[in-house]
Parts: structure tokens; sequence; C-alpha cells
């Protein structure tokens, strides 16, 4: 009897997030908090601290030897440095959707987070914002009264959000490459007409004098449509592009591309194309899940010379613009002796 034999891929992305996880711990993790605190006023920092917090919650933390603004938040030190607000959001386990959804009021701090500090408007409103991070940070320090409190904890608990973090960037990384990769497939089909390509724009004039426009957008992924003598557009294709691999997940995506589809739809596209990213997914369950796609691709198909499905796609991509085919290489038969 054989050995079995086991396969995994290679730990890319576990390296890919050890690197940025190295460099948020610097900037918006708690390691970046301790450093801030030392650069600043303590005496302020401590009336900052025993106006935003319950005398008995910093007694608590004192007794285990932490500092106050390990769990509470201070105009103070979040002014020193506003990416912080990433510690103190994912220490209370909220995802950046959850935490900046429409009604939330807190958008105005999303840009902090990304590194570009705080606006006037934001300045503003960061009493309340610490106010409202400091009433939750007390239902936690209740929450959590009977296990072992530590900065370790602390530390872990904000890891703890900042991991799907990573991955949804990853994700959408992932995402914007694979639409990416479908232009190029396209753009290949159209080279052989000479197209004028502009960033993610291709535009061509078809076999019948008609300017056809290729574009990556938001909502659908990829565009194509025919701009009329008038200026107007007419809508021709919206294209759909779901590159995550995670088959566990895949469903949703068909979801989500169904979606943008009947808004497609309403704006009078008149084909519809999604292409995933999973080998396995059966194609007809998939249809019924996004009745209105007209055609399913797979990415690894398209992206494969020579694939049948890679010829299909060209095929379709030319007739629906309106092209001649690019001339098909005929290798001479040898001559008979």
């Amino acid at each position: 009897m054989g050995k079995p034999v086991f396969r995994l891929p290679a730990p890319t992305l576990q390296i890919g997030f050890a690197q940025k996880l190295v460099a948020l711990r610097q900037t918006h993790l708690q390691p970046a908090l301790l450093a801030t605190a030392a650069t600043l006023d303590i005496a302020e920092l401590d009336r900052q601290l025993a106006s935003a917090a319950p005398l008995h919650a910093l007694q608590k933390l004192a007794s285990v030897g932490l500092r106050g603004e390990a769990l509470f938040a201070t105009p103070l030190l979040v002014s020193a440095r506003p990416a912080l607000i990433t510690y103190y959001r994912t220490l209370l386990g909220y995802s950046q959707k959850e935490f900046y959804k429409a009604g939330s009021g807190l958008t105005v701090f999303r840009r902090a987070e990304e590194g570009f500090g705080l606006s006037a408007k934001a300045i503003d409103a960061l009493p309340a914002l610490c106010r409202c991070l400091n009433a939750q940070a007390c239902e936690l320090l209740l929450g959590i009264d009977a296990l072992p409190l530590t900065g370790h904890l602390l530390n872990e608990l904000s890891l703890l959000s900042v991991g799907p973090q990573l991955r949804g960037g990853n994700n959408n990384t992932r995402g914007e490459s694979g639409i990416d990769q479908v232009f190029e497939v396209i753009l290949s089909a159209l080279a052989h007409a000479k197209p004028e390509v502009s960033g993610k724009a291709i535009s061509l004039v078809n076999a019948s004098k008609r300017t056809i426009v290729v574009q990556v957008a938001a909502d659908p992924d990829i565009i194509i449509q025919e701009v009329l003598a008038s200026g107007e557009c007419l809508p021709l294709l919206a294209i759909e592009v779901k590159a995550g691999t995670d088959a566990s997940n895949i469903h949703n995506r068909i979801g989500e591309a169904e979606k943008s589809h009947l808004k497609a739809k309403a704006r009078k596209f008149t084909k519809f194309w999604t292409i995933v990213n999973v080998d396995t997914l059966d194609l007809d369950f998939a249809h019924k899940q996004s009745p209105t796609t007209n055609q399913f691709f797979k990415l690894s198909k398209l992206l494969a010379l020579g694939s049948d499905s890679r010829k299909q796609f060209v095929d379709y991509i030319i007739a629906l613009v309106g092209i001649q085919a690019k001339p098909r290489r005929v290798t001479p038969k040898p001559k008979k002796q």
C-alpha cells in the first residue's frame, strides 16, 4: 500500500499578511499606541482619560498594570496619530464595513485609517467619536470581566478583527486583478482591428463604421457600448468578474453578479456575462442563481491560450463589436516530390 500524498498550495497569502501585519503594528495597532503615548504630555493624557472613562474602569486596568489608553480613546492620542482609530475599532470588533456603513456618521474618519490624517470636520467631531468608542469599551470591559485581563489579550482581540480586513483587502486586489486580466483578453481579441487604447478603455470603428467602446467600469466591471452619431451610448454587454477562488463563497458572489446584471438590464444593456474563478462550479446550478447571465466563463480557461473557452469568448466579442475575425494562419502543405 503506497504512502498517502497530500498537496497544499504555497502559503503565499499568509506571507503577504505577515508583511502587512508588521507594517500595521508600527502605524495602526497596539505597538503604535504605546509608542505614541510615550511622546505625549502624560498629565494632559491622564486628565482626558479621567473624563473619558469611569474611575472603576481605569482602576481595573491599573490593577493589572495597564494604562487607560489601552482601552479608552482620547482626542489627544488620536489627534497625535489618527491611524490609531484602527486600533480602537478593531479592539471593539468592528469591521470597516460595519464601522463606516451608511448612517453610522463615522465616514468622516475613514481617511484617517487610510493614512490621510484628520480633516477639519473630523477634528471637530473627534471628542464625540471618543465618547462613542469609550461607551462601547465599557461594555467590552464588563463582558470580559471574568477573563484574565492583559495587554496581550487586548492586542489579540484587535488582531482578530484585522485578519478579515487583510483578507478582504486581498480579495479586492484579486478582484481588480481578475478584471484587468479579462480586459487584456478582450484587448488581445480586438488587437488586429487596431483600436485606440486609453487607460482602461478601448475604442474602435467596426465594419459598419460604428464606434464601439469597451471600458472597465465600477458596476458592472466591464461594459461594451456603441457610440451613436448623436453621442448617446447604446449599451450592449455587461460583464461581471468574480475572481475569488474560495469555492465556499462562490454562490454569494454569483448573487452579487445577478444584482449587478439586473441594474445593467435597467440601463438597457442586452447581454450579460459572468466570469468566475472556481473551476469546480456547476454552471447549470450557477445559471439558476443568476438567470440574467446569458453566458458563464471560467477565468482559468479564458487565460489558457488555445483553450476552447477562450476561442469561444473571443469569437463572441468579435461578433458583438462587429469587426472581421483575425485571419487564421494557414500552414502550407509540403509540396509533393
